[in-house]
């Protein structure tokens, strides 16, 4: 079966990802008190704007409004879809309101490296929807950049594990 989807609403989506990325880490380095966990956060809340440049991007060279066609047989794609905008794979409140302030470093770098690994379930998710001619390697190299991102958290954590 082939289902029809919006463009357009997926890249709004992978934008609102990166702005609450953004803010989220720029949230807890606020929080630390240690200056090299701060430099990184600081760090991935930068990159976090670039990838939501980057979608604002791809998203501006879609023709607006214009649907695509996806062979879907068996409906799973419209059922992953789904999922997302129930908030099952990737809830779209700002993680950073969630946050007490009291958390330790630990749990708070945990907590980025859980949300970098839901971002990459949903861009793996995306770049199965978005055409080729469309920017698809873009979407490559961002999740390049969000594994990269869990390397950086991975670093921090043992640092002070």
């Amino acid at each position: 079966m082939s289902i029809i989807f919006n463009a357009e609403e997926i890249f709004d989506l992978a934008i609102q990802i990166e702005k609450n990325g953004a803010q989220f880490y720029k949230t807890i380095s606020d929080s630390t008190g240690n200056p090299e966990i701060k430099k990184t956060l600081l760090q991935l809340a930068e990159m976090e704007r670039k990838h939501e440049k980057t979608f604002q991007d791809l998203k501006d060279e879609l023709i607006t409004g214009t649907e695509q066609t996806v062979y879907d047989p068996y409906n799973e794609l419209a059922l992953y879809l789904k999922a997302f905008a129930d908030g099952y794979v990737f809830d779209l409140i700002d993680p950073a309101r969630s946050l007490t302030g009291q958390e330790s470093e630990t749990t708070v770098l945990k907590t980025a490296i859980q949300l970098e690994k839901d971002s990459i379930v949903l861009y793996l998710g995306m770049k199965e929807l978005v055409p080729p001619d469309f920017g698809k390697e873009k979407i490559d190299k961002i999740i390049k950049e969000e594994m990269g991102h869990i390397r950086l958290l991975s670093v921090q954590l043992r640092s002070i594990e």
